[in-house]
This record gives C-alpha cells, sequence and structure tokens, in this order.
C-alpha cells in the first residue's frame, strides 16, 4: 500500500469577509477565502499555477486601514484583517479597468467577460470610436499555434510559463512600452526562427485567446467551433514513461486540441510538443 504524506497542517487564521467571520490557511490569499466562501470575484491574470502578476487589476478589493484597493489574487489574507469585496469603491474600479481593457482589445474570447460587463454595467463604447485599439492582424507563422495579439492583455503569465516558473525557454518576453508593448520574440522575428519549442505551455495559460491552437483558430474563422458539441476524455500520454496526464477535447469525433490538468501532480498543467500537439495519428483513417 501506498503511503501518501499528508505534510504539516496549516494554521487556520481568522478575518472578516463582507461583514462574515471566516477561516483561511495560513498562507491562503484573500482571493482563495474568497472562492472558498463561495464570492464571485473577477480575476483574468490570476492562475492557480503561477505566481500572481497583479497585472489586470479587477480583482480588486478593499481592506480596512487600506490606502488604496489591494488586488486580491496576491494578497494573503492575515488575522482579524476586514475585507470587503462588493463596495462602490471596489465595484467601481474594476468598471473602469474592464471598461479600459474592451476598449482597447478584443475579449470576444475571454470567459465570462461578458457578464462581467454587464454585471459593473461597464460602457467600453463610451470612449468613442476614437479609442486607440490594437488592430493587428493574428500572426499565422506555423501550423501548431497562432498569436493574435489583437486578445492580448499583457498579464504576462505566458512569460512565466515559458520562462523561469515553468519551461525555462526564456523565447518570449515584453517589448515595446506604454501602449506600444507586445509580448515579443527577440527581435521581432517569426515564432519558427525563435527559442520557443513549442509545448504550448503558453497556450495553457493564456486568459483570453491571444494565443490559440491553430486548429481552433481555423474552426473559429469558420464558423465550425462549438464549445457545446465537445467532449472531454483525460487520459495518460503515450510518448514516454513520464505519465503525464491528457485531457482530450473532441469535436464531431475529431480531437480539436488537448490541455493538461491544473491539479496534476506530474505535469500541472504542462505538457512538451508531442504531448500537447502530436495527436494526430491517433484519428489518421486512411
Amino acid at each position: 500500500m501506498t503511503v501518501i504524506p499528508l505534510g504539516v497542517p496549516r494554521r487556520l487564521l481568522e478575518f472578516t469577509l463582507d461583514g462574515e467571520p471566516v477561516r483561511a490557511p495560513e498562507g491562503s490569499t484573500i482571493l482563495d477565502a474568497c472562492r472558498a466562501a463561495g464570492k464571485d470575484v473577477p480575476t483574468l491574470c490570476e492562475g492557480d499555477t503561477l505566481t500572481p502578476k497583479n497585472a489586470c487589476r479587477v480583482c480588486v478589493v478593499e481592506v480596512e486601514g487600506a490606502r488604496t484597493l489591494v488586488p486580491a489574487c496576491s494578497r494573503e489574507a492575515e488575522p482579524g484583517m476586514e475585507v470587503r469585496t462588493d463596495t462602490e469603491r471596489a465595484r467601481h474600479s474594476r468598471k473602469i479597468v474592464l471598461e479600459l481593457l474592451a476598449s482597447s482589445v478584443d475579449l470576444s474570447t475571454t470567459p465570462k467577460v461578458a457578464g462581467w460587463l454587464k454585471e459593473y454595467e461597464a460602457k467600453p463604447d463610451r470612449f468613442g470610436p476614437d479609442a486607440a485599439r490594437l488592430n493587428e492582424e493574428p500572426r499565422v507563422d506555423n501550423e501548431l499555434y497562432v498569436r493574435d495579439y489583437d486578445k492580448c492583455i499583457l498579464c504576462y503569465k505566458c512569460v512565466d510559463a515559458c520562462g523561469e516558473q515553468w519551461q525555462n525557454t526564456f523565447a518570449i518576453s515584453v517589448a515595446g512600452r506604454g501602449f506600444d508593448a507586445r509580448i515579443s520574440v527577440e527581435h521581432g522575428a517569426p515564432l519558427t526562427d525563435s527559442a520557443c519549442v513549442y509545448c504550448g505551455n503558453c497556450i495553457e495559460v493564456c486568459p483570453t485567446g491571444a494565443l490559440s491552437f491553430k486548429s481552433e483558430f481555423d474552426m473559429r474563422a469558420a464558423g465550425t467551433w462549438d464549445e457545446s458539441a465537445r467532449t472531454e476524455t483525460t487520459t495518460v500520454c503515450a510518448y514516454c514513461g513520464v505519465g503525464c496526464n491528457l485531457t482530450l477535447h473532441v469535436q464531431d469525433n475529431d480531437i480539436v486540441k488537448v490541455t493538461s490538468p491544473h491539479d496534476n501532480p506530474v505535469t500541472h498543467g504542462n505538457l512538451c510538443i508531442k504531448g500537447r500537439f502530436g495527436y494526430q495519428h491517433v484519428q489518421n483513417r486512411d
């Protein structure tokens, strides 16, 4: 029988969340506590496999005694703190952030954003037709995945996944300043001329669809992408003996993309090029 070590239990902290006493394990963030309490605090840049960057500022909440709103994704819960998630100040801040994001980038493939825009009564159109937008064409320079910077919110999750937090390839970084800032490879070269190893771990963490499978991109362009018709099956990658888990996304009896469970202790959502993109032989019916 395999014995799984439980580790040292974490001390529970007590604090107040929207007027109700709550407990959270030491080291938990305010966002962790909100989710445990069933409170829907919106966030775009937070990822469960990455260190928070506080980039999108959609998850801000009020903390008693704090001069400014604090990002719930990175602020650790402290004993005795008083947190309010749905104050007028917090809601107004989220509304402005959502308006600025939606007026400058395409959020059409970002999950939950349409509901948040409605909930916070955000009106991106109020900036008028002259509001600055990226208006860049998608970059299709390989057969595996597409970069559509018109949907990029500069959350830096792809940079972290490619860099020291997971892949350690460092193929991409932020180039430019201000409104001209972009996620880019060295010298803005095509992806095929870069250090990219095509693991696709950047796609896994992208929250907006700025990075997507070529198969998904083509199906969306053709109007055939239908998430309601998709099934998901988790299996084990057969390419080597590591034991990575693959989740196969199937539509019309074809694998349309591959992801990996974030809670899997082997992969934590990460795969190599073969695991993420090497599925064509499975559906070769010749």
